[in-house]
Protein backbone atom coordinates (compact mmCIF):
# COMPACT_ATOMS: atom_id res chain seq x y z
CA UNK A 1 0.00 0.00 0.00
CA UNK A 2 3.15 1.90 0.34
CA UNK A 3 1.92 3.53 -3.35
CA UNK A 4 -1.09 4.77 -2.05
CA UNK A 5 0.35 6.46 1.29
CA UNK A 6 -1.18 10.26 0.55
CA UNK A 7 -5.04 8.91 -0.45
CA UNK A 8 -7.52 9.43 2.52
CA UNK A 9 -7.42 6.87 5.17
CA UNK A 10 -11.17 5.37 4.51
CA UNK A 11 -10.04 5.16 1.08
CA UNK A 12 -6.87 2.84 2.03
CA UNK A 13 -9.00 0.64 3.74
CA UNK A 14 -11.80 0.17 1.26
CA UNK A 15 -8.24 -0.92 -1.52
CA UNK A 16 -7.04 -3.01 0.90
CA UNK A 17 -10.60 -5.13 1.76
CA UNK A 18 -10.42 -5.60 -1.95
CA UNK A 19 -7.16 -6.98 -2.13
CA UNK A 20 -7.54 -9.11 0.46
CA UNK A 21 -10.77 -10.75 -1.23
CA UNK A 22 -9.73 -14.49 -1.87
CA UNK A 23 -11.39 -17.90 -3.02
CA UNK A 24 -11.58 -20.01 -0.53
CA UNK A 25 -12.85 -23.49 -1.58
CA UNK A 26 -15.22 -26.20 -0.09
CA UNK A 27 -12.63 -28.33 1.73
CA UNK A 28 -11.10 -25.14 3.90
CA UNK A 29 -13.84 -23.82 5.78
CA UNK A 30 -14.98 -24.83 9.51
CA UNK A 31 -18.52 -26.00 10.17
CA UNK A 32 -19.15 -23.03 12.63
CA UNK A 33 -22.34 -21.03 11.84
CA UNK A 34 -22.52 -17.60 9.98
CA UNK A 35 -23.99 -15.17 12.16
CA UNK A 36 -27.46 -13.87 10.09
CA UNK A 37 -26.67 -10.04 11.09
CA UNK A 38 -23.57 -10.82 9.19
CA UNK A 39 -25.65 -12.48 6.35
CA UNK A 40 -28.03 -9.46 5.90
CA UNK A 41 -25.04 -7.28 6.02
CA UNK A 42 -23.61 -9.01 2.58
CA UNK A 43 -27.17 -9.14 1.38
CA UNK A 44 -27.84 -5.23 2.32
CA UNK A 45 -24.11 -4.58 -0.07
CA UNK A 46 -25.39 -6.83 -2.83
CA UNK A 47 -28.59 -4.56 -3.48
CA UNK A 48 -26.32 -1.61 -3.83
CA UNK A 49 -24.25 -2.70 -6.69
CA UNK A 50 -25.10 -0.74 -9.51
CA UNK A 51 -27.56 -1.54 -12.06
CA UNK A 52 -28.84 -0.12 -15.94
CA UNK A 53 -32.24 0.94 -15.59
CA UNK A 54 -32.65 0.16 -11.97
CA UNK A 55 -33.71 -3.56 -12.97
CA UNK A 56 -31.83 -4.82 -9.67
CA UNK A 57 -32.11 -8.14 -11.58
CA UNK A 58 -30.06 -10.02 -8.47
CA UNK A 59 -32.38 -12.94 -7.00
CA UNK A 60 -30.80 -14.61 -4.17
CA UNK A 61 -31.44 -18.25 -1.72
CA UNK A 62 -29.86 -18.50 1.10
CA UNK A 63 -29.27 -22.35 2.53
CA UNK A 64 -28.21 -22.85 5.74
CA UNK A 65 -28.20 -25.16 8.79
CA UNK A 66 -30.57 -28.81 7.92
CA UNK A 67 -32.07 -26.76 4.28
CA UNK A 68 -28.57 -28.09 3.02
CA UNK A 69 -29.65 -31.88 3.06
CA UNK A 70 -32.51 -30.83 0.20
CA UNK A 71 -30.06 -28.33 -1.68
CA UNK A 72 -27.43 -31.37 -1.74
CA UNK A 73 -29.86 -33.89 -3.13
CA UNK A 74 -30.62 -31.06 -5.86
CA UNK A 75 -27.44 -30.89 -6.74
CA UNK A 76 -27.00 -34.93 -7.03
CA UNK A 77 -30.32 -35.29 -8.85
CA UNK A 78 -28.99 -32.38 -11.02
CA UNK A 79 -25.63 -34.22 -11.99
CA UNK A 80 -27.82 -37.14 -12.86
CA UNK A 81 -29.65 -35.43 -15.32
CA UNK A 82 -27.18 -33.08 -16.88
CA UNK A 83 -24.68 -36.25 -17.05
CA UNK A 84 -24.75 -38.61 -19.77
CA UNK A 85 -25.58 -42.31 -19.08
CA UNK A 86 -22.11 -43.01 -20.16
CA UNK A 87 -20.46 -40.87 -17.77
CA UNK A 88 -22.78 -41.00 -15.10
CA UNK A 89 -20.45 -42.24 -11.60
CA UNK A 90 -21.61 -43.02 -8.56
CA UNK A 91 -18.59 -41.68 -6.87
CA UNK A 92 -19.21 -38.07 -7.98
CA UNK A 93 -23.14 -38.24 -7.85
CA UNK A 94 -22.50 -38.96 -4.27
CA UNK A 95 -20.21 -35.98 -3.73
CA UNK A 96 -23.29 -33.63 -4.45
CA UNK A 97 -25.07 -34.83 -1.56
CA UNK A 98 -22.16 -34.64 0.72
CA UNK A 99 -20.63 -31.30 -0.70
CA UNK A 100 -23.07 -29.25 0.98
CA UNK A 101 -21.81 -30.14 4.73
CA UNK A 102 -18.62 -29.20 4.14
CA UNK A 103 -19.70 -24.77 3.55
CA UNK A 104 -21.86 -23.70 6.09
CA UNK A 105 -24.48 -20.92 3.85
CA UNK A 106 -24.91 -21.43 -0.08
CA UNK A 107 -26.20 -18.65 -1.64
CA UNK A 108 -27.93 -19.29 -5.12
CA UNK A 109 -27.10 -16.38 -7.46
CA UNK A 110 -30.45 -15.67 -9.23
CA UNK A 111 -30.77 -13.38 -12.22
CA UNK A 112 -34.31 -12.08 -13.64
CA UNK A 113 -34.47 -11.41 -17.20
CA UNK A 114 -36.17 -9.32 -19.66
CA UNK A 115 -37.98 -7.15 -16.78
CA UNK A 116 -37.34 -4.33 -18.98
CA UNK A 117 -36.12 -5.17 -23.13
CA UNK A 118 -34.11 -2.50 -23.28
CA UNK A 119 -31.45 -3.63 -21.14
CA UNK A 120 -29.65 -6.91 -22.59
CA UNK A 121 -28.88 -9.85 -20.86
CA UNK A 122 -25.24 -9.31 -20.11
CA UNK A 123 -25.20 -5.66 -18.14
CA UNK A 124 -28.02 -8.01 -16.22
CA UNK A 125 -25.49 -10.33 -15.74
CA UNK A 126 -23.07 -7.84 -14.97
CA UNK A 127 -25.15 -6.62 -12.62
CA UNK A 128 -25.61 -9.50 -10.95
CA UNK A 129 -21.24 -10.05 -10.83
CA UNK A 130 -21.37 -6.80 -8.84
CA UNK A 131 -23.46 -7.78 -6.28
CA UNK A 132 -21.74 -10.90 -5.75
CA UNK A 133 -18.59 -8.60 -5.43
CA UNK A 134 -20.20 -6.64 -2.96
CA UNK A 135 -21.31 -9.47 -0.88
CA UNK A 136 -17.62 -10.76 -1.01
CA UNK A 137 -15.74 -7.89 0.04
CA UNK A 138 -18.32 -7.42 2.86
CA UNK A 139 -17.85 -11.33 4.05
CA UNK A 140 -13.62 -10.09 3.96
CA UNK A 141 -14.20 -7.51 6.38
CA UNK A 142 -15.97 -9.26 8.44
CA UNK A 143 -12.94 -12.45 8.36
CA UNK A 144 -15.62 -14.50 6.11
CA UNK A 145 -14.60 -16.36 3.38
CA UNK A 146 -16.05 -17.18 -0.09
CA UNK A 147 -15.83 -19.33 -3.43
CA UNK A 148 -18.48 -18.83 -6.65
CA UNK A 149 -19.40 -22.26 -7.19
CA UNK A 150 -20.86 -22.30 -10.96
CA UNK A 151 -20.51 -25.95 -12.02
CA UNK A 152 -22.87 -27.79 -14.05
CA UNK A 153 -25.07 -29.09 -11.10
CA UNK A 154 -25.56 -25.95 -9.31
CA UNK A 155 -26.71 -24.08 -12.41
CA UNK A 156 -28.52 -26.42 -14.26
CA UNK A 157 -32.06 -25.78 -14.72
CA UNK A 158 -33.28 -28.70 -12.63
CA UNK A 159 -31.47 -26.60 -9.91
CA UNK A 160 -32.88 -23.81 -10.56
CA UNK A 161 -36.34 -24.48 -10.67
CA UNK A 162 -35.88 -25.55 -6.71
CA UNK A 163 -34.26 -22.16 -5.48
CA UNK A 164 -37.51 -20.79 -7.72
CA UNK A 165 -36.33 -19.76 -11.05
CA UNK A 166 -38.34 -20.61 -13.62
CA UNK A 167 -37.06 -19.62 -17.50
CA UNK A 168 -36.19 -17.23 -18.66
CA UNK A 169 -34.67 -16.65 -15.28
CA UNK A 170 -31.28 -17.86 -14.82
CA UNK A 171 -29.10 -19.16 -11.98
CA UNK A 172 -25.38 -18.63 -12.04
CA UNK A 173 -24.40 -20.38 -9.89
CA UNK A 174 -24.21 -20.42 -5.62
CA UNK A 175 -22.29 -18.38 -3.15
CA UNK A 176 -20.29 -20.66 -0.25
CA UNK A 177 -19.88 -18.54 2.72
CA UNK A 178 -17.92 -19.64 5.83
CA UNK A 179 -15.43 -18.88 8.18
CA UNK A 180 -11.58 -20.47 6.78
CA UNK A 181 -9.96 -23.65 8.50
CA UNK A 182 -6.97 -22.45 7.42
CA UNK A 183 -4.50 -19.44 7.08
CA UNK A 184 -5.71 -16.58 4.79
CA UNK A 185 -4.21 -17.16 1.86
CA UNK A 186 -2.10 -15.02 0.10
CA UNK A 187 -2.79 -13.38 -3.55
CA UNK A 188 -0.85 -12.32 -6.80
CA UNK A 189 -1.85 -9.86 -9.62
CA UNK A 190 0.37 -8.75 -12.14
CA UNK A 191 1.10 -5.30 -11.89
CA UNK A 192 -1.77 -3.16 -12.85
CA UNK A 193 0.37 -0.70 -14.91
CA UNK A 194 1.35 -2.87 -17.28
CA UNK A 195 -2.76 -3.13 -17.88
CA UNK A 196 -3.70 -0.16 -17.94
CA UNK A 197 -3.43 2.85 -20.96
CA UNK A 198 -3.77 6.53 -20.47
CA UNK A 199 -4.97 8.55 -22.97
CA UNK A 200 -4.81 12.70 -21.34
CA UNK A 201 -4.99 16.10 -22.79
Amino acid sequence: MSDFLSIPAEARVVLETIRARRSIQQIYYLPDPVPQEYLEMMLEAANWAPTHGQTEPWRFTVFAGEARRALGEKFAESYRLGTPPEAFEIAKYEQQLSRVWKVPVWIALGMQVGTNPKIPEWEEVAAVAAAVQNMQLVARSLGLGTFWASGMPVRHENTARFVGLEPPHKLLGFLMVGYPATSWPEGKRGDWREKVSWRLG
